[in-house]
């Protein structure tokens, strides 16, 4: 999907911590996921494109619900897609302007809220080459996933922020539901995130700036405002 995308005139945010979901947002994730979920769904007799199509946002937990008819072999179904993804992580990349935009924030104003559990979430990170960050939410940490608020209320209070004071950085409908119903301002991310309702969705984190409780979108490229 081609989408054009324009220099963003000034856009000043006013926030006191900056959350971000990890996969879509700060790296890509794309082919280990297609990997993962394509060899998972395979040995089931799913369609991989079908699988993978609405993996995204969610919980492996909560994917494997839907997918496996039989409580019974869920929990085998689960533990070998958790192992199939940290075992693909090892092709995640970071995405343009994640590493700049990280190593600028003081690490009391930033948290990683992710669907993903916390041995792939750092796997990823790592990959990556982007910094472990001073508060980590993943899917083992709460009791509801995405679209959930859950993930996003726990990092602003481990950040000791008012939800409603932070910015969420998302690319998935489920994502920005989440940070919607934490009370937060949502930023979405990527082409995915122009199919939500996003307050302002950009192609990446490039030319993002956060200084003085403000998050400046003036170098971003917009895709929808």
């Amino acid at each position: 999907m081609t989408v054009p995308s324009r220099p963003g005139p000034a856009l000043d945010i006013p926030c006191e911590g900056l959350l971000f979901d990890n996969d879509g947002v700060l790296v890509d994730s794309d082919h280990g996921v297609g990997l993962a979920w394509g060899q998972w769904a395979r040995a089931r007799g799913l369609s991989p494109r079908d699988v993978t199509a609405m993996v995204h946002g969610r919980r492996s937990a909560d994917t494997v619900a839907l997918l496996v008819t039989d409580p019974h072999e869920r929990a085998a179904a689960l533990a070998e897609i958790d192992r199939l993804e940290v075992e693909a992580a090892a092709t995640t990349t970071a995405l343009p302007g994640a590493l700049t935009l990280l190593e600028s924030l003081p690490q009391e104003r930033w948290a990683v809220v992710t669907s993903g559990v916390t041995a792939l979430a750092r796997a990823r990170l790592a990959s990556a080459g982007l910094p472990a960050p001073p508060v980590l939410v993943t899917a083992d940490d709460v009791r509801h996933g995405k679209p959930a608020p859950d993930g996003y209320r726990a990092a602003a209070r481990q950040l000791g922020l008012d939800p409603a004071r932070t910015v969420v950085f998302e690319d998935s409908t489920a994502g920005v539901r989440a940070g919607t119903a934490a009370g937060a301002t949502v930023v979405g991310v990527g082409p995915r995130a122009l199919d939500t309702d996003a307050f302002v969705v950009v192609r990446d984190l490039r030319g993002l700036v956060w200084r003085d409780g403000v998050l400046g979108l003036a170098g971003a490229q917009l895709l929808r405002r």
